[in-house]
């Protein structure tokens, strides 16, 4: 028997990186998967964003565990389209136990203000629509995770150029944080948690793009992969460039899990020391 033995999880942005971690770690230990991801292009983002053949190696790889996966194609700033794909999967899989609202853009290195809006509707109201889609199907002792940003809850900084998508991340990051902690009190009275995981670095293709180099390489024009690889370092206490996907799907697993039953309005960082390393000091008395 798993951890997760027989629940269904819906996990939004599932085709790939952190969303497909999840779905598979969760599969490991005995879930089965409502997997969404819109599978198509937003303008302000300027790395390729998942395809249709993503989402199905996400459903291959959930088959080849033994677990049931209903794949659908939804974009999460669509509140209908959420609710229209849970009701499909929990009408083919017979029940919801959880919701882990992962699905995420960085629209970084864009002045235009829809830069801003895409990373908010995205980022923030895509989390909101995914646990209101999620919330009638709930049972008592359920749990909800959203996924967080160990970036946004630092200090933001700008040179005088706005950048409107970093802007519009950082903010709907924060408001993730800010939701949860809100959400777990409005969840308590049914036993439902209501939880944050805030990862550092991750290696997905959203980190290892364009747009990242030039996050952390501004001094060269067009830096590469092993350009900015160093300087990633600079986000963890531990000396780490970044850590892997299925590092953050066990923070998830855990909170899904039973094992959590009692934990709600958590802000868990898995960010390899990053926020302590930038902690404010002490007063000296």
């Amino acid at each position: 028997m798993g951890r997760v033995q027989d629940k269904v999880v819906f996990i939004t942005g599932a085709a790939r990186g952190q969303g497909r971690a999840h779905a598979l770690r969760l599969a490991e230990e005995g879930a089965d998967i409502i997997a969404v991801d819109i599978c198509a292009q937003i303008d302000s983002v300027r790395y390729p964003m998942a395809s249709q053949d993503d989402l199905e190696e996400t459903a291959r790889q959930v088959d080849k565990l033994d677990r049931r996966i209903v794949t659908l194609t939804a974009d999460v700033r669509d509140p209908a389209a959420l609710q229209a794909a849970v009701a499909a999967g929990v009408a083919e899989l017979g029940r919801l136990d959880a919701v882990v609202a992962q699905a995420g853009i960085a629209p970084i290195g864009r002045p235009e203000p829809q830069a801003f809006l895409d990373a908010v509707t995205v980022d923030f109201n895509g989390v909101v629509n995914a646990v209101e889609a999620a919330l009638p199907y709930l049972p008592d002792g359920s749990s909800v995770v959203a996924t967080g940003s160990t970036a946004a809850l630092m200090p933001s900084t700008h040179n005088g150029t706005p950048d409107s998508g970093k802007l519009g991340y950082s903010f709907a990051k924060r408001s993730v944080a800010a939701f949860v902690n809100d959400l777990a009190i409005v969840l308590a009275p049914r036993r439902i948690r209501a939880n944050a995981v805030h990862p550092t670095n991750t290696n997905t293709p959203m980190l290892n793009s364009d747009p990242m180099y030039r996050e952390f390489r501004p001094d060269l024009d067009n830096p590469t992969r092993e350009d900015a690889l160093p300087a990633f370092h600079v986000m963890t206490a531990m000396g780490l460039p970044y850590v892997e996907p299925r590092d953050i799907a066990d923070a998830v697993l855990f909170l899904v899990s039973d094992e959590s039953r009692y934990i709600t309005g958590v802000q868990l960082r898995v960010d390899a020391g990053a926020i302590v390393n930038r902690r404010m000091q002490q007063p000296q008395f």
